[in-house]
C-alpha cells in the first residue's frame, strides 16, 4: 500500500541523519522565547502533587460509564485528553489539566484551547495556531523512545496521548494513577497512523462527533501504544508507584484492574 506511513519512511537506517534531525528540531524550538517560558512553567509542576492520586480521562466510549459525580467529589487530580471538552455538556466535572499533542486534534479544537482557563499541555507545534497564554505549557516532542520522568526538556509521544499524560503525572509526583475510558480497541481498521477522513459519526470515542463530518484523524497504533504502556508501568513500578486500569471493559490488560470507587477510597 503506497500511502502507508510505514513505506513513507527511508528504507535505510542512518544514525547520522537521525541525530541531525533531532538536534535541528530541538534547536528550532529552543530559539523561540516560548520555549523558555514553557520550560519554566513545566519545571514549576515538578513534584507539585507528590504522593497524591490522579485519574486520566481517556477517550473511549466506556468513558461515559464513569461515575463522574464520585470522581468530582474526590480529591483526585483529573487529567483530560484531547477533546475532553465534548464531555462538558454531560457532567459538571472539569479536569484540572488537559493534554493534547496530535496535530489534527489541536487544529480541530483550537478555539477551545484559545479560550479555556484550564491548564493545558500542548505539543510545541501548536504554538502557531493556539498562541501563547498563561495557562498553556508547550511540550517538545522527541523521537527518542523513552519515558520522560522530567518533562521540562522533551517528551516521547508513544503513539498515544495517554502516554504523554502518564509522563506528566510522574513529573508532577503522583504515586497512584488510574485510567478510565481506555478501551484500547477501535472498530475502524487500517494501517497504523494512517491519516483518514472521518465518516458521519464516530463509534470509537465517547462522543459521536469526536471525529466526524469529514475531518481528518489518524488510525491508532495499538501495538506501539501497548509497548509505551509497558514502558510507563516499568518506570512507575521501579519508583514504587503504580498505574491501574479502572476502565469499565476495554481491551487493555497491561495494568492491574481496579474499580474506580476502590481506587478513590483506598488510602
Amino acid at each position: 500500500m503506497t500511502d502507508s506511513p510505514i513505506l513513507a519512511t527511508r528504507p535505510t537506517l542512518n544514525p547520522y541523519l537521525v541525530a541531525i534531525r533531532l538536534v535541528l528540531q530541538r534547536l528550532r524550538w529552543d530559539l523561540r522565547l516560548e520555549s523558555f517560558r514553557s520550560r519554566r512553567r513545566i519545571r514549576a509542576f515538578r513534584d507539585r502533587h507528590a504522593g497524591r492520586k490522579a485519574v486520566i480521562l481517556c477517550n473511549g466510549p466506556s468513558l461515559l460509564r464513569t461515575d463522574f459525580d464520585r470522581l468530582a467529589a474526590s480529591d483526585a487530580f483529573v487529567f483530560g485528553l484531547n477533546k475532553v471538552n465534548l464531555l462538558f455538556d454531560k457532567t459538571a466535572l472539569r479536569p484540572h489539566a488537559i493534554v493534547a499533542v496530535n496535530k489534527y486534534v489541536i487544529e480541530q479544537n483550537a478555539d477551545f484551547f484559545r479560550s479555556t482557563p484550564i491548564d493545558l499541555f500542548l505539543d510545541s507545534d501548536a504554538l502557531a495556531g493556539v498562541g501563547a497564554r498563561d495557562n498553556i505549557a508547550y511540550l517538545h516532542s522527541t523521537a527518542l523512545s523513552r519515558f520522560a520522568r522530567d518533562c521540562s526538556v522533551s517528551i516521547y509521544q508513544g503513539y498515544t496521548v495517554t502516554f504523554v499524560a502518564l509522563q506528566l503525572a510522574y513529573h508532577m509526583g503522583f504515586t497512584d494513577v488510574a485510567l478510565v475510558g481506555c478501551d484500547h480497541s477501535f472498530s475502524q481498521k487500517g494501517p497504523a497512523n494512517l491519516a483518514v477522513v472521518a465518516g458521519e459519526r464516530d463509534a470509537d470515542h465517547f462522543d459521536p462527533n469526536y471525529f466526524a463530518g469529514g475531518v481528518k484523524w489518524q488510525l491508532p497504533d495499538l501495538a506501539q501504544s501497548e509497548a509505551s504502556y509497558l514502558m510507563a508501568r516499568e518506570v512507575f513500578e521501579a519508583s514504587g508507584r503504580r498505574i491501574v486500569n479502572c476502565t469499565d471493559g476495554g481491551q487493555l490488560e497491561v495494568y492491574a484492574r481496579q474499580r474506580l470507587e476502590d481506587f478513590l477510597s483506598r488510602g
